[in-house]
């Protein structure tokens, strides 16, 4: 019961990828066999390494909705990786980096974190979200925490996509504008869709 649950848990995650990823089947094959011959730590290190390379995928697919640069701007290689807890809470990320001058605008998104129920409380009390003298704006249809520091030319915003990704848009040296339509170059609608 035990080993067929878990295995469904595994597939499920997996989604409707599971048969075009090898390497996914191959460990949780690997990992059904250990647990048949009750060798348990070695079954929880292979469907360990299949949920690391499941999540390795769902950063892929992250990266790739990072938008182009704008006019003017440059961009190095988008990133992602699975998170261990010291890093945003775990879970998943993807980022990348633009760069105009001396201007500098950095976009992650976080997914499968527990830091989300942190955040998310933040948005369903404008109080708390303003104290720190963020602002609570629409960028599109989506409700975003700005702050930005016209002194400095500096600011950040975040925004919960979907109740299940967040999104952080950080800026040095930048108007805040530039930090806005940044935001607003996401597709919001793709993530939100997102499996």
């Amino acid at each position: 019961m035990i080993k067929t649950t878990v295995l469904a848990c595994v597939l499920m995650a997996v989604g409707g990828a599971a048969g075009a990823d090898d390497e996914v089947l191959k460990s949780i094959n690997e990992g059904t066999e250990f647990y048949n011959n009750g060798e348990y730590a070695e079954a929880v290190t292979s469907l360990n390494y299949a949920v690391q390379l499941i999540q390795q995928k769902k950063g892929d697919v992250l990266k790739d909705l990072l938008p182009a640069p704008l006019a003017g701007w440059t961009a190095e290689d988008a990133e992602s990786q699975s998170a261990g807890a010291a890093m945003f809470g775990g879970g998943v990320t993807a980022e990348r980096s633009y760069s105009k001058d001396d201007s500098r605008i950095t976009i992650r998104m976080i997914t499968d974190s527990p830091m989300m129920q942190g955040v998310m409380m933040m948005f369903s009390n404008p109080m708390f979200a303003t104290s720190d003298g963020g602002k609570l704006e629409r960028i599109g249809k989506q409700k975003a925490i700005v702050k930005y520091d016209e002194g400095n030319k500096s600011g950040d915003l975040q925004m919960v996509v979907n109740n299940r990704f967040l999104v952080m848009v950080e800026g040095d040296a930048v108007t805040r504008d530039e930090l806005l339509a940044y935001a607003g170059a996401i597709d919001m609608k793709k993530l939100s869709e997102l499996p």
